[in-house]
């Protein structure tokens, strides 16, 4: 099958890493093993910061749109798929091509909210809006997303599909048996925002159990850097920057288990790294989080802004025995459910009821 995929809030290329990017490369890959021809139609970005832009951003889409019609109708494709719309990155492109090329649209990763309709997000709200409702199969990767999009898209056209990545390098990660402080990992990036608000709660946590034995290790770069490190104690934390990739599963080996009290995070593939590699997680209770972390089984939610969650989430995970079994809960977890194999699985059932319930376009 030939599809036609885009992602308006960042295309898979662009050059500054984010879990958005991780995942529109994980579908591709997921798409093309499944033996697809998948084709990356666009790069036109609707996703703006000023909601100021959005007019001059729908006027550039015309052409955009005209001119990625023009080249598809010599050879249309099956099928198109857009990954991840909302009001500050609706899909300008995919509704009407689709349309016009009389081919069922796609669209996995969308949230909707009524307050948005009215407002300075307006008008990219709308264009969301209408893309959801001509959508053919709308897959939501939150939970907490179902409920804004059931307002919208009917159930038989509404889904739920689980995050993934490949996670095979992680899975092979065997931690190394050790003797004294617990060792925690952190993985974030430090720029404004949510990430740093994260930093900023962890480390107020660790203050309130700084004379237990623990370490920890910060894996991130960006702009706060030089006002998240004087939040932590020296003797007890290790800043290294930004990793490679491929240098990740060996990091995780190091650790005994992962905490990041996230404020709101949306996908949180650190998570299935970690879980993957078999560490218990301290995870926020919120954003995309709860569909990875099950209170009590892999590992503990905690409350952001309420240190004493974390202290007391700290306190049970220095029992070894716990943090061996919430950690092997979690190794399976991520492979039966989010490793590329489950994704492919996912999206082979998604493109079927796509077809399924693919209505006639005028």
């Amino acid at each position: 099958m030939k599809i036609a995929f885009y992602a308006p809030m960042k295309p898979p290329d662009h050059p500054v890493a984010s879990g958005d990017r991780t995942f529109a490369r994980a579908i591709l890959a997921a798409l093309r093993a499944l033996g697809h021809e998948v084709e990356v139609v666009s790069r036109f970005r609707s996703w703006c910061r000023n909601p100021g832009e959005q007019t001059a951003l729908a006027h550039a889409a015309e052409a955009e749109r005209a001119a990625v019609r023009h080249r598809l109708e010599t050879a249309p494709p099956d099928l198109w798929l857009t990954y991840h719309l909302y009001h500050k990155a609706p899909d300008w492109l995919g509704p009407e091509i689709s349309a016009g090329l009389r081919i069922p649209y796609i669209v996995i990763e969308a949230s909707f909210a009524e307050k948005q309709r009215s407002g300075p997000w307006c008008e990219g709200a709308a264009a969301a809006e209408a893309a959801l409702a001509r959508a053919d199969m709308v897959a939501a990767i939150q939970s907490e997303d179902l409920a804004g999009l059931r307002k919208i898209v009917p159930q038989a056209r509404l889904t739920h599909l689980a995050p993934f990545m490949e996670l095979s390098p992680f899975l092979r990660v065997e931690s190394k048996p050790h003797s004294g402080s617990l060792r925690l990992l952190a993985v974030g990036m430090m720029r404004e925002g949510s990430k740093t608000s994260t930093y900023q709660a962890l480390a107020k946590a660790l203050a309130a159990r700084e004379e237990a034995e623990w370490t920890l290790t910060a894996v991130g770069d960006g702009p706060e850097r030089s006002t998240l490190e004087p939040l932590f104690p020296k003797a007890k934390t290790r800043f290294i920057g930004a990793v490679a990739p491929d240098a990740m599963p060996a990091l995780y080996a190091t650790a005994d288990l992962f905490v990041w009290p996230a404020q709101k995070e949306p996908l949180g593939f650190v998570f299935l790294e970690a879980m993957a590699s078999g560490l218990p997680i301290i995870g926020g209770r919120g954003g995309g989080v709860p569909d990875l972390v099950q209170d009590g089984v892999n590992g503990f939610l905690v409350e952001p802004q309420e240190p004493q969650n974390v202290v007391a989430a700290l306190s049970q995970l220095a029992d070894p025995g716990l943090r061996a079994r919430m950690g092997a809960a979690g190794r399976q977890i991520a492979a039966e459910k989010h490793s590329l194999e489950a994704g492919m699985a996912g999206l082979s059932s998604l493109i079927a009821r796509a077809g399924v319930t693919g209505r006639e376009t005028a």
